[in-house]
């Protein structure tokens, strides 16, 4: 037996008046999972922003910076 037909044998097992309860459970899992889909999806659009954003910085001349450089006085 599938785990599907698990749920549904249970399911149908519980009283009529316990499905709202289930159907809320169920949206709660759906919610979560779309939000944890957008949340990957955001996570690869920013990665793939930042590599957009440094093609071809590797080539760039950038001066050597020391700490010293970057002190200031007051």
């Amino acid at each position: 037996m599938t785990t599907k037909q698990v749920i549904q044998a249970k399911i149908d097992i519980l009283p009529e008046t316990k499905y709202a309860e289930v159907l809320d459970f169920l949206n709660s899992l759906i919610k979560d999972q779309m939000n944890n889909d957008a949340q990957q999806e955001n996570q690869e659009w920013s990665h793939f922003s930042l590599e957009q954003a440094m093609v071809g910085l590797e080539d760039e001349y950038s001066p050597e910076y020391t700490e010293q450089d970057l002190k200031i006085k007051w």
